[in-house]
């Protein structure tokens, strides 16, 4: 972590150092989104389906069905800050997904062979007893579902990080490059989702669950073979060891210093050569690098470090308050995956006399909006805003998730209006909705999502923390999984905060939406999306400050923390 070789350690995939007329840029950048494509279609068709395959093949009660989709979601996110982890420490991106990416074939097994399932029943007939899953069948299945949850939670992070690290950041024009791969990035998200909301689901819906999953492990197969053909044009950063331990040598080091005054000239610090950038942001770490005269030996690195070092770990802190801040739109995008698919439900799902829209396709809307804005959005708007704003990716990171923070209050008032609209002409007219009445807000937190989501990538990518690169993007994956269980706590208070008031249950306590107040729950999320847009801005704008250097003024510097 302490110097700057990042780029100059690039090798290539025998170890020897890459050449840039071979190695990198675009051409095996697109390799990787083969896999980024192919991964998602595979995970998402397990996810969306899973709560039925639960229900109906394994025969687990609804509640504990529920609980256990949205625990194998959770902890694939989760498991993204190990996928990170060992990529950047010890194995490297490639490796990584490589290894960890064969995680679907015992799924699939599992939900093909009778015997490591209960007896087939009707579950919907209630004079029929149904045997859950137990002992060694229901075993298995957990050790294959979280397989699959370990392998995409270590590919996901990498997969972005690989890509990214085929553009070299040093030089210009491979910089609006990289600013392109992250818009196509998402667009392979995009594209994955679609395929695998339609396609894949159908699949699963008329073959059986069996065919289902083993079509899941195919694709990603396609996926890894795809990351295989790019092997020889890859640039590849070496893992650095752990990457964990300079970070807490730091921590003990200040720590152990905190009694200490700091000199009033931040050159006398430990290690201010190599025209490194010094800043004033969180000066109690800079106690870890005052010098204590010893007799005979030198300090160890749990009791020094250089300024280098305790920057790196100002970056990390600097950057979690911009995580945090996307917590709450995570948790706009579960009630999108949830209560608005039940708002599709109560309405009229007819396109045609003979055709009904499925409630779950809804979810495709955003990814319908996204394959078609960010081609636009990176072809036209990005070289446009570039000769304003003089920034490579045409919107600085920190701006772009900025707007898309914003974007996403009017989805949720989008939503509350429209429920409210449906609640009063279902009681009050016996009438019900067209199912087209709901795309507004699915569109507007689709436009909102590809400036969130696609600036928080490029922003944690673009941070100066060398070798970090895939520990951070998986940071980024962990907001996901924080804003699922948001939106679990805040469904729960609300229903035991209103049912105590004057209504004789709470605003989501019924299964009935005639009965239930979802749209006065749809306005609490829109506060508090804008609350946390407000709140963005106080640390966006503590974050872009302007660092005290400590090189001459004529010396090129990297700005880390200028987005």
């Amino acid at each position: 972590m302490e110097t700057d070789k990042g780029e100059a350690q690039a090798q290539d995939w025998r170890g020897r150092p890459s050449n840039p007329a071979k190695h990198g840029g675009m051409i095996p950048a697109a390799f990787v989104l083969g896999l980024q494509a192919f991964e998602i279609m595979a995970i998402a068709a397990v996810g969306n389906n899973l709560i039925t395959y639960v229900t109906s093949e394994m025969h687990f009660p609804l509640s504990k069905a529920a609980n256990l989709v949205t625990n194998f979601v959770g902890t694939i996110f989760l498991l993204a800050l190990l996928g990170g982890y060992l990529s950047d420490s010890y194995l490297g991106s490639f490796w990584t997904m490589l290894i960890f990416g064969f995680g679907f074939i015992l799924l699939s097994v599992q939900a093909h062979v009778p015997q490591l399932k209960p007896p087939p029943c009707n579950i919907n007939d209630l004079g029929e007893q149904c045997s859950e899953a137990k002992g060694m069948k229901a075993m298995i299945f957990f050790v294959a579902l979280y397989l699959v949850a370990l392998g995409s939670g270590c590919v996901k992070p990498n997969m972005v990080a690989y890509g990214g690290d085929q553009f070299d950041q040093d030089n210009p024009k491979q910089l609006k490059k990289l600013s392109t791969y992250f818009n196509a990035a998402y667009f392979a998200f995009s594209l994955g989702e679609l395929v695998s909301l339609t396609i894949l689901v159908w699949v699963q819906t008329h073959s059986g669950m069996d065919v289902g999953f083993g079509v899941s492990a195919a694709v990603m197969a396609m996926g890894l073979i795809s990351l295989i053909c790019g092997t020889l044009y890859y640039r590849n950063k070496p893992p650095q060891g752990s990457i964990l331990t300079p970070i807490a040598q730091v921590l003990v080091a200040a720590i152990f210093k905190r009694n200490l005054l700091l000199p009033s000239n931040p050159q006398m610090l430990h290690g201010t050569q190599n025209n490194l950038i010094h800043t004033d942001k969180f000066r109690f770490l800079d106690k870890a690098c005052i010098r204590v005269e010893q007799e005979g030996n030198q300090e160890s690195a749990w009791r020094l470090c250089s300024v280098a070092q305790v920057e790196q770990v100002k970056i990390l802190l600097s950057v979690i308050p911009i995580f945090s801040c996307t917590i709450v739109f995570n948790t706009i995008l579960a009630q999108l995956q949830t209560f608005s698919v039940q708002q599709g439900r109560a309405m009229d799902t007819h396109l045609t006399k003979s055709f009904n829209i499925p409630p779950a396709s809804l979810q495709s809307i955003p990814y319908i909006l996204l394959i078609v804005l960010v081609p636009l959005y990176d072809t036209f708007f990005v070289p446009f805003a570039r000769k304003f704003t003089g920034h490579e990716s045409g919107i600085p990171p920190l701006r772009r998730i900025g707007f898309g923070l914003f974007l996403a209050t009017f989805s949720m008032v989008a939503a509350a209006l429209l429920e409210k609209k449906r609640r009063d002409e279902a009681v009050n007219h016996d009438k019900v909705l067209s199912i087209f009445w709901i795309t507004p807000q699915y569109l507007i937190f689709g436009l909102s999502e590809m400036f969130t989501a696609i600036g928080l990538l490029e922003f944690f990518y673009k941070q100066s923390l060398k070798g970090m690169q895939a520990f951070l993007t998986a940071i980024t994956y962990c907001s996901y999984s924080f804003g699922f269980y948001l939106s679990t706590l805040l469904v729960s208070l609300v229903n035991k905060i209103t049912s105590t008031s004057s209504s004789a249950a709470g605003w989501l306590h019924n299964n009935n939406l005639n009965q239930d107040r979802l749209d006065l729950f749809y306005w609490l999320l829109a506060v508090l999306s804008f609350l946390n847009f407000l709140n963005y801005l106080f640390w966006s704008r503590r974050y872009s400050h302007a660092p005290s250097a400590l090189p001459p003024p004529n010396t090129k510097e990297h700005h880390h923390n200028i987005p």
